[in-house]
């Protein structure tokens, strides 16, 4: 074990244990250079038989995060393999274990358990909706951190693995028995989507009844043989989660996250008429094959009239005055025609950044309908069917993120669709550009002008600057829109602003700084003001621009020469 006191990688001080498992010892450490916490977590040689196994799980746990964003993840910032052991150095997450929760408070209230549910739907479909599907295989109350604030942060990515579509099974058999599914002990085909959905309802049963699966009568008894106050909506959530054949399980976590919300409606009158309903859509699906040209007939009135809907709730969304209500619009049109971008955009411009401000209310009323199911996938796992109009959609919510977020702009949230939009491509030479600059920025940008979160390596203020002039080229009113230009040109004004001093330090000229904010007015002068019937919002925008240009001028003339 690490010893208290002791200073690892030659910059984290060993502060106390928080943690330890059967595997791993996690100790609170903190960066005497950045005066930070961060979390180490240990796995020493002779604490485990298998340790190549395990070290091996956990470069595959770095490797992960190292890719991903997500509010309920945490980051990695350092990964220290030495003889003795292996170390990772991660996110401090304040909080505890639901385990935790258990252990002191037994059975938690229902309606915690189904909002820590919709939450770990929300990070699972995250997973298995990346470009490669993420299948965490380990999902357990003790892998579940609980903030201070009530979200989750899905924690320990050991034996997580990309999904490999053309395999036919797993290469190893990891996971916790009681939570984990029977596919994952072999026999069964490799895991995918549908495993973490049983470990889901596994622990969801745990934390709802205080019944843990691991123990006897190692067996999931209905949750009402243990309360009979709890719903029988939620009963029959858990009950179809931790099927033993995955064919009987949810498809998708964006399919439980919707029963979840919907838990009330779960009642035996409603899944009747479900049923009924099925069968009607069976019936009618049967009659439409005696022929193929009822067949050929009943597919173009089916996308006449999805296309009618799809129109018909644009239209109402733009015409209410209700947030909710055009947010609830929009979904439904969305998932009419989920890969058709004009819905995303109408959504954007007409309800999201109408005001100029990206809000946390917003962010999440958009995450809901990004994992809202459409058949057999999400919203987003149908448009991103659509390489091009993934990229055109993804481009617009990172410029979204980046620049407008709770409007200061939020860039490891905005680093997602940049990275959509690099991987994809499909967009003009200036997009695929731009958003390669915006993503290089969205990486790099907590560290400017400081060491990273490992102390080891600087990033200049030049380096900076050359990527935000090269951000602002053109004439991007033309190539994007007015707002998004006029975005860009803010974020130039108050990077000036705050960082004037910085720039000339690292070698920027009060030149070529005063030169960039005469070209960017002249931009707004000669590509908007003179080319488009601008409205009244987006008049109020270029003023705010303006003055953020006068300010910042002001702001290098005290730097001065």
């Amino acid at each position: 074990m690490l010893e208290i006191g002791s200073i690892v990688g030659g910059k984290y001080k060993v502060l106390s244990v928080i943690g330890q498992g059967g595997m791993s010892t996690v100790y609170l450490a903190m960066n005497e250079r950045a005066n930070k916490p961060w979390a180490i977590k240990e796995v020493r040689k002779d604490a485990v038989a298998n340790y190549q196994t395990v070290r091996q799980s956990l470069i595959t746990e770095t490797d992960l995060l190292k890719e991903l964003s997500h509010p309920f993840l945490p980051s990695i910032v350092d990964v220290i393999d030495e003889d003795g052991g292996f170390l990772i150095v991660m996110d401090y997450i304040e909080g505890n274990t639901l385990e935790k929760a258990l252990k002191h408070m037994g059975a938690q209230p229902q309606e915690y358990v189904i909002e820590w549910g919709i939450q770990l739907c929300e990070v699972l479909e995250y997973l298995h909706t990346r470009k490669t599907p993420i299948i965490y295989r380990d999902l357990k109350p003790g892998n579940i951190m609980l903030r201070p604030n009530g979200t989750i942060t899905l924690i320990d990515f050991g034996i997580a693995r990309e999904y490999k579509e053309a395999k036919a099974g797993d290469t190893s058999y990891l996971g916790t028995r009681g939570y984990a599914a029977p596919e994952q002990f072999g026999g069964m085909g490799q895991t995918d989507a549908r495993t973490d959905i049983f470990c889901l309802g596994a622990t969801l049963y745990h934390l709802v009844t205080g019944h843990n699966p691991s123990e006897p009568p190692y067996e999931f008894y209905p949750i009402r043989y243990w309360n009979q106050q709890l719903s029988p909506g939620l009963e029959y959530i858990i009950s179809k989660c931790v099927q033993s054949n995955p064919d009987d399980r949810y498809n998708s976590c964006a399919e439980v996250m919707y029963d979840l919300q919907n838990y009330r409606e779960l009642e035996k009158g409603y899944k009747k008429e479900a049923k009924i309903s099925v069968l009607i859509f069976a019936a009618i699906i049967v009659l439409s094959l005696f022929t193929a040209t009822l067949s050929v007939n009943f597919q173009i009135k089916s996308r006449k009239l999805a296309n009618a809907y799809y129109q018909h709730y644009i239209a109402e969304a733009k015409g209410t005055a209700d947030e909710s209500e055009a947010a609830n619009l929009y979904a439904k049109a969305i998932a009419e025609k989920p890969t058709d971008v004009d819905g995303y955009f109408e959504l954007i411009d007409n309800l999201l950044l109408a005001d100029d401000i990206l809000s946390k209310e917003e962010d999440e009323e958009l995450r809901k309908i990004l994992i809202s199911p459409v058949g057999k996938t999400t919203v987003e796992g149908a448009l991103s069917t659509n390489k091009q109009a993934y990229s055109e959609v993804a481009y617009r919510l990172g410029i979204a993120y980046f620049y407008c977020y709770d409007d200061v702009g939020n860039k490891q949230l905005a680093a997602k669709w940049f990275q959509i939009v690099n991987d994809n491509g499909g967009l003009s030479k200036d997009k695929q550009e731009r958003a390669f600059r915006l993503g290089k920025i969205c990486q790099y940008y907590s560290s400017i002008g400081t060491e990273f979160k490992s102390g080891d390596k600087v990033i200049s203020y030049r380096e900076y600057w050359d990527d935000l002039v090269a951000i602002s080229d053109g004439n991007i009113a033309e190539v994007d829109n007015p707002t998004t230009a006029l975005v860009i040109y803010r974020e130039v004004a108050a990077q000036i602003y705050n960082n004037a001093a910085k720039f000339i330090e690292a070698g920027v000229t009060y030149d070529e700084m005063s030169k960039e904010m005469d070209t960017l007015l002249a931009h707004i002068d000669e590509d908007i003001l003179t080319r488009y019937d601008l409205t009244n919002s987006t008049k109020e925008l270029v003023s705010k621009t303006q003055r953020n240009f006068t300010a910042a001028k002001q702001a290098l003339d005290q730097v001065g020469k």
